[in-house]
């Protein structure tokens, strides 16, 4: 993380100098969109660092959910910054300036490598994480928009068509606006308690049902706590008092080995407690 802000902090500086200087739309949404990246950075490394610290008795989960906040909060940031650069895109068209193809290529050859190296640094930890994911798929769309912008700077320095520059604008946004709804749409879910994407809530209450033994499930709950935890909660009807142990040994070891669920809490009842609870 820290590699990562740092590298494209210098980058988003060099290249809204030069597309200043070049006069291209192009650079100055493709430097906007990385400054906003940084910032996402800093909310994911921030959040990361936040959710590590131990329970209180006030906070007795942590405080965990930050990750999941930072994630909203970096989908909502890039998806108001797309459609600004949309707006002045679509302005350009009808007003066209004059750009500096050449700078455009150097400039953005440079954020090629430098958004797919930093892709690189995150993409171990993006695999369990939604937070460091977002992040992870930024990085990866800003090193594919930048190699597009390196494509429109070779048209236009070809053949001086001045509406390019804009053109790549608005598919850049329309690139990141993508890439970015599956984050905003996921991180609003887990803000909610949905249950995790890769968890099947129906297959898992299958399952409990089918362990020798179990009579009843209900009360089930799956959530995630944070952006690479999971947690489920449900009450467990076993009717002979014998495989109390068994079913919540079997039922723990599966939940965690093959479900990937951290944190299980299992509620053993047997018909009696069953039925005094659902009346």
């Amino acid at each position: 993380m820290a590699i990562g802000v740092c590298l494209n902090s210098i980058f988003v500086v060099l290249e809204a100098v030069c597309g200043w200087y070049a006069d291209s739309l192009g650079l100055m949404a493709d430097a906007g969109h990385n400054a906003g990246d940084v910032v996402g950075l800093l909310l994911a490394w921030g959040a990361d660092a936040i959710a590590r610290r131990p329970s209180t008795p006030r906070y007795t989960w942590g405080l965990r959910r930050t990750t999941i906040f930072a994630a909203l909060a970096n989908a909502i940031l890039l998806l108001a910054a797309c459609c600004a650069i949309v707006w002045e895109a679509y302005r350009r068209l009808w007003f066209p300036e004059p750009t500096e193809g050449i700078i455009m290529i150097v400039v953005a050859t440079v954020g090629v490598v430098i958004n797919g190296f930093t892709a690189i640094l995150l993409m171990k930890e993006s695999h369990a994480d939604l937070n460091i994911r977002g992040a992870y798929l930024h990085m990866m769309a800003d090193a594919a928009v930048s190699l597009g912008v390196v494509v429109a700077g070779v048209a236009l320095w070809t053949t001086g068509i001045l509406w390019i520059d804009p053109i790549v604008s608005m598919l850049v946004s329309f690139v990141v606006a993508y890439g970015t709804w599956g984050l905003l749409w996921e991180s609003a879910n887990l803000a909610l308690d949905a249950v995790p994407r890769g968890i099947d809530f129906h297959k898992i209450d299958v399952f409990l049902r089918s362990i020798e033994g179990v009579s009843n499930v209900h009360e089930l709950r799956i959530w995630g706590p944070s952006t690479s935890e999971s947690s489920l909660t449900a009450h467990v009807v076993v009717v002979d008092e014998r495989h109390h142990r068994r079913v919540l040994s079997q039922a723990t070891e599966c939940l965690k080995n093959e479900h990937g669920i951290k944190h299980i809490t299992l509620q053993i009842e047997d018909k009696k407690v069953s039925e005094t609870v659902s009346e």
